[in-house]
């Protein structure tokens, strides 16, 4: 086995992340299918993350693909978390890991609705309400969840759960009724009202906003399909790298691999990695060195468990205390500081955690300059926030 280092893994970041200038993306599609998704948890991500690796990145242009040509597609993917993937890839993530959550979830769902007594036969009563509320939406052809509420009473229904608790709460069940459907592949969310950042979504059944129904694949084979992809982005890594970021069992990731053509090599801290064999050969640093501020949850910091590499010491810094990562500033392949939108005026501003060197140090601010222009009047509030970015915030 050879080496991979940790400047040839920074490297391969860099070009196959399409941070670096030379290997920018066309367009936003391109660069959410060479990742396997941008992560859409909080919506601001989507369009920060691609601004950072395209070639001509507009606000116009990534709406155009969710929204009118539809080319991608926000939906629940890896790890129980929303993504947005383009739509011929959302086949291979909803084979591979939304269908395996809609058992438990159903039957977790069902046995509360009992528990509270709203019933006595929690999956009849679900179905009932799935059905109703799916033939609503079809009728509506795109709606929001409030007007949903109003044609089938039932989804005001609610469910107390952790009464006489300080955290206690009684939530709609329209919300857990909207994930089922959206899980098993009937619905999509759309247009949100609002700004970019916003994710008041509406939604409209899968096959009439994607144009054909979604097709049915095997799950191993989709999981093949899924790892190629991560692979080729995020490779090399190990075995436990595409357990964690697929949410899979380690079971189905063997599975995957067993299907593709890979190589192992050896990673620094005594690890064993993995390439596709097709890409195995060395990779070398850019000739230029480059910066970059990426969002909160970024698919690069996002792309591995073991992070040591690339996050160095600052983890604290800039990992909120559930492990979400922050806005983040990069410099030939590390992170190097922290980032936040100030509130008082909409200037994104920085922090430096060690030192990079005056021209390096330079070249951040001239992109965070051109980040606060490129953002303009909208507000970003990451939706997981560290104390840093709080603190840079003001």
């Amino acid at each position: 086995m050879r080496t991979v280092d940790d400047d040839e893994r920074r490297a391969r970041l860099a070009r196959r992340h399409g941070l670096v200038a030379g290997h920018r993306f066309d367009d936003v599609v391109e660069a959410a299918g060479a990742l396997g998704g941008l992560h859409a948890s909080d919506p601001a991500t989507v369009f920060l993350a691609g601004r950072a690796r395209l070639a001509e990145p507009s606000v116009a242009a990534i709406e155009s693909a969710l929204y009118e040509e539809r080319t991608l597609v926000r939906m629940l993917g890896m790890r129980r978390t929303m993504f947005v993937v383009p739509a011929e890839l959302a086949e291979v993530v909803h084979a591979s890991s939304t269908l395996a959550l809609i058992p438990g979830e159903r039957k977790r769902f069902a046995a509360l609705l009992q528990d509270v007594g709203v019933t006595t036969d929690g999956p009849g009563w679900l179905r009932e309400v799935e059905e109703a509320t799916y033939a609503a939406l079809v009728a509506r052809g795109e709606a929001t969840t409030a007007q949903l509420g109003s044609d089938v009473p039932l989804l005001a229904t609610r469910t107390p759960v952790a009464q006489g608790k300080s955290y206690g709460a009684s939530p709609a069940v329209s919300s857990r009724i909207m994930f089922l459907l959206a899980a098993e592949g009937r619905i999509v969310r759309g247009r949100p009202g609002g700004t970019w950042t916003s994710s008041l979504y509406r939604w409209a059944p899968a096959a009439t906003w994607l144009r054909r129904p979604m097709a049915e694949l095997d799950t191993d084979a989709a999981a093949a399909q899924l790892v190629r992809v991560w692979l080729a982005a995020f490779g090399p890594g190990t075995h436990a790298d595409l357990k964690w970021w697929t949410g899979w069992t380690m079971g189905l990731v063997k599975r995957a691999l067993a299907q593709l053509d890979v190589v192992e090599c050896r990673l620094p801290a005594g690890t064993t990695g993995l390439l596709l064999a097709d890409d195995a050969d060395p990779v070398a640093a850019p000739a230029a060195p480059w910066v970059a501020l990426l969002p909160g949850l970024d698919p690069a910091p996002m792309g591995w468990q073991e992070r040591a590499w690339y996050v160095g010491g600052h983890r604290t810094a800039c990992f909120d205390y559930s492990g979400n990562i922050g806005p983040t500033v990069w410099c030939d392949g590390r992170i190097v500081g922290a980032w936040a939108q100030r509130k008082d005026g909409g200037e994104v501003v920085f922090r430096l955690l060690e030192d990079i060197g005056a021209a390096a140090e330079q070249a951040v601010a001239e992109e965070a300059a051109r980040l606060t222009d490129w953002i303009g009047d909208v507000r970003v509030t990451p939706r997981f926030r560290t104390p840093l970015e709080r603190e840079l915030a003001g």
